[in-house]
């Protein structure tokens, strides 16, 4: 998972509230840029105190930057990062925690809509249900890369949002700990989320995302929420599609009333015929027309809110409806598909042919399947926008 995928969302998120953020320096002397953060956290009112002790924990710490520098393109297809991360172990200790905390998700869903296995499934994925919470110190990661002059309107929000979390008296500096983009607490909230959808809902007097299950439960279902949940619909799920369906129509942005995939022969997994209602969906083919198929509803774009990555958010997305009782989907037969040094060579050929593909990079985004799709109907292949060996070597 890309984490800087979920803070260029975040930043949409919060725009109206931190329009001067960017403005503000980055890089030259840090003791200089420590007193601007000084100067914005206290005229935003934060108190004395709080920012005393905010700004003395913060410091440049390299590894940060290491790991910022260090992100890769993210290389395992949907089959094999779904099998890794929707574990038996995983979906075991979810349930139970399910029924653990079944009195929270009660009132996480009659509160925000969100279902028991939605939340859970982001808990699950992001920290194992708080087992791997990260262990960057918060302040000085934000710090080191609100500093760095290469995004410092991402970060820098997130900075002054931290001091808000002292100043509220959430978590202590050195409590602070998370992944090093900043990210704190079972689920990995962002610093704006917490402070924005921080909910104390054991009333123990303070919203701890890192320790009180309640609080994150809460937390994050409000967060959810948010981004635009529909209560009561459905998100995602795993369908057959005929063998003679039009496969340029399965994309993530082709959307259409499920009773348009019903007539075209798409069922439920099991074979039973799906409901033939208005309910906007798209067909996604992970890998292809001879791999898993899912139809995805309107709240399946809440997980790519949450993360833009497909192969993560068709996991998490997956990972939920397995949690609220689906079977196994059938991972079929797919072709091969590229490695990511052959994607970018594809890539380069469909930017030579005048296809914007969103970069050259590895990554098969919905630009890449749009363009595989175009050249798979000029080539005569089936139309399904999986970029595999045969279509790089026709191009």
């Amino acid at each position: 998972m890309t984490l800087l995928q979920r803070l260029a969302a975040t930043i949409c998120l919060f725009a109206a509230g931190t329009a001067g953020a960017s403005a503000q320096q980055c890089g030259g002397d840090f003791e200089t840029f420590l007193e601007g953060v000084r100067q914005e956290a206290l005229a935003k009112g934060l108190s004395q105190s709080a920012v005393d002790a905010a700004v003395a924990d913060m410091r440049l710490e390299p590894k940060v930057l290491a790991s910022d520098r260090a992100q890769g393109v993210f290389a395992q297809d949907w089959r094999q990062f779904a099998t890794r991360m929707v574990s038996g172990y995983r979906l075991k200790l979810g349930r139970q925690n399910m029924q653990k905390y079944a009195s929270v998700f009660q009132h996480v869903e009659a509160q925000t809509g969100v279902p028991a296995a939605v939340t859970t499934s982001f808990w699950g994925l992001e920290t194992d249900y708080g087992a791997v919470l990260g262990d960057f110190e918060t302040l000085p990661a934000l710090a080191t890369l609100a500093h760095d002059c290469r995004r410092p309107e991402l970060f820098r929000p997130h900075l002054i949002a931290a001091i808000e979390i002292v100043d509220k008296g959430y978590l202590r500096p050195e409590e602070m700990r998370g992944a090093w983009a900043g990210e704190i607490g079972q689920t990995q909230l962002l610093p704006e989320e917490y402070v924005a959808f921080g909910t104390d809902e054991d009333n123990n007097g303070r919203v701890d995302l890192r320790k009180d299950t309640a609080d994150v439960l809460m937390t994050t279902g409000k967060y959810i929420a948010s981004l635009g949940w529909r209560r009561g619909e459905p998100w995602l799920e795993a369908v057959k599609v005929p063998s003679d369906f039009p496969w340029d129509r399965a994309a993530l942005v082709n959307k259409e009333p499920r009773s348009s995939f019903a007539s075209l022969g798409v069922t439920k997994a099991d074979g039973s015929p799906l409901e033939n209602d208005s309910l906007s969906a798209a067909l996604i083919l992970p890998m292809g027309r001879n791999g898993p198929a899912f139809l995805a509803f309107p709240n399946f774009d809440i997980y790519l809110a949450w993360n833009k990555s497909l192969v993560y958010s068709l996991t998490a997305g997956y990972f939920a409806t397995r949690l609220a009782g689906a079977e196994p989907v059938d991972m079929g037969n797919p072709a091969p598909g590229l490695s990511v040094d052959q994607t970018k060579v594809l890539q380069q050929k469909l930017v030579d042919k005048g296809y914007d593909v969103g970069g050259v990079d590895g990554i098969v985004g919905e630009n890449t399947r749009a363009a595989v799709r175009q050249e798979q109907l000029r080539l005569g292949m089936a139309a399904d926008g999986w970029p595999t060996p045969d279509l790089l070597s026709a191009i």
